[in-house]
């Protein structure tokens, strides 16, 4: 037996043609939600984590850390338990991690122009603008994790195996016409389709084990056998393509592993990795070569900063992200580094701060470690000595969160 996916833009009767195919159907309907708690149950992670990884715009330190990508290979572990049943209904943004190769699962996306979504909200209830804003927010949302997954868009036809627009068209035809291709031959489980499923599950226990040494390659299984696409190119190809196949093979069921270059390959410099989760900075200094030289000191010592040049840049972002630690200039025109200290701390009180100023007092000194500065240095810093301190103030943040994750497990 088979198995639907459906995908949904807001506002295009996503729950009424939700029921309505559960009933055409008589099958069972899994959700986002359902996969979000099964995975947080089954791999001890925050539900907030993991909602972040399915609906949230990718970190700037996520190039860093690889959080969204470690997070969605748990995502796709739970979710690949019910792919490898049938007789289901997925909903919502967990069929974009379903590949196209497990033909047996029937893809559909319904869409409609956003006149159309705006009246039927308004038909609900809304008033226009908390309408429009809704659609926006939810549209960003699906075009963020189709980009992230694909680098497509969230209407792209090649995501799915029928593309419905809803129109004028009432639920019922919408349920009529997926149930029409949902009978068609193409969508009949086959051995290759099952075999899918079972290279689906291989090939994201592959990718789990090389995010969590620090790489993220394209992972392709072929019953048992391994293909990784490199697409960070690197200048000793041999000795990075030795230490994956090492991981992969590591892993139960693999039986043998290339490594090719990607499609996106480019030349650059490989140093060997001794992966785990490097401390978040954000460096928020006005004087842009000063900071970039710092942000690119910073990243070659393994640490995943990230660079914006005045306060207002960084209060935005931290609306957003949570670094563990900020390297903050203290004289910069508009905000002040004096004011973002103050609202970082009533905002985020778990971040340490590090003032980082060439013409600063004692008097400044004073009012920052008042409000709550981990340290205060004077420029010019030595790299060393900046880095110890960031390493002090990211052990703090580190046992605090510890503390934390007993108290509430």
């Amino acid at each position: 037996m088979s198995s639907i996916a459906l995908f949904n833009s807001i506002f295009t009767m996503e729950k009424e043609i939700r029921e309505k195919l559960a009933v055409a159907s008589g099958y069972v309907t899994i959700q986002d939600h359902d996969i979000i708690d099964e995975t947080c149950l089954q791999y001890k992670l925050k539900k907030d984590k993991v909602a972040e990884a399915l609906y949230s715009p990718t970190s700037v330190f996520n190039k860093f850390t690889f959080e969204r990508e470690r997070t969605t290979a748990h995502i796709k572990l739970a979710l690949a338990e019910h792919i490898s049943r049938s007789k289901i209904i997925f909903s919502g943004f967990i069929t974009h991690l379903i590949p196209s190769s497990v033909s047996h699962i029937l893809k559909v996306g319904v869409f409609d122009e956003k006149q159309g979504r705006i009246k039927r909200a308004i038909a609900e209830g809304l008033i226009e603008k908390k309408a429009v804003n809704l659609i926006h927010h939810h549209d960003l949302k699906a075009i963020g994790w189709t980009d992230f997954l694909f680098a497509k868009t969230v209407s792209d036809p090649s995501l799915y195996d029928i593309v419905i627009p809803v129109g004028s068209s009432s639920p019922d035809a919408v349920v009529q016409r997926i149930m029409e291709n949902y009978h068609k031959p193409a969508v009949l489980e086959t051995e290759t389709s099952r075999q899918a499923v079972v290279d689906f599950i291989l090939a994201t226990q592959v990718e789990l084990a090389l995010i969590e040494k620090g790489y993220i390659p394209s992972v392709v299984s072929n019953n048992g056998h391994i293909t990784l696409f490199v697409n960070k190119s690197v200048l000793n190809f041999s000795k990075l393509a030795n230490a994956l196949k090492r991981i992969a093979k590591s892993v139960s069921g693999v039986q043998n592993v290339e490594v090719a270059t990607g499609k996106d390959y480019y030349v650059s410099v490989y140093r060997a990795q001794e992966f785990s989760l490097p401390p978040k900075v954000l460096l928020v200094d006005d004087e842009q070569e000063f900071v970039e030289t710092l942000a690119e000191r910073l990243n070659t010592r393994n640490y995943g900063s990230y660079p914006v040049l005045d306060g207002e840049q960084a209060l935005d972002l931290l609306a957003q992200e949570t670094p563990d630690v900020i390297v903050l200039d203290l004289k910069m025109p508009g905000v002040s580094g004096v004011e973002v200290l103050f609202q970082a701390k009533a905002v985020k009180p778990e971040i340490e701060i590090i003032i980082l100023t060439g013409h600063g007092s004692e008097e400044d000194e004073k009012k920052c470690m008042e409000l709550g500065a981990y340290a205060y240095l004077q420029k010019p810093v030595d790299i060393v000595q900046l880095t110890a301190k960031i390493d002090e103030a990211y052990k703090k943040v580190a046992m605090a969160k510890l503390a934390q994750a007993k108290l509430h497990p």
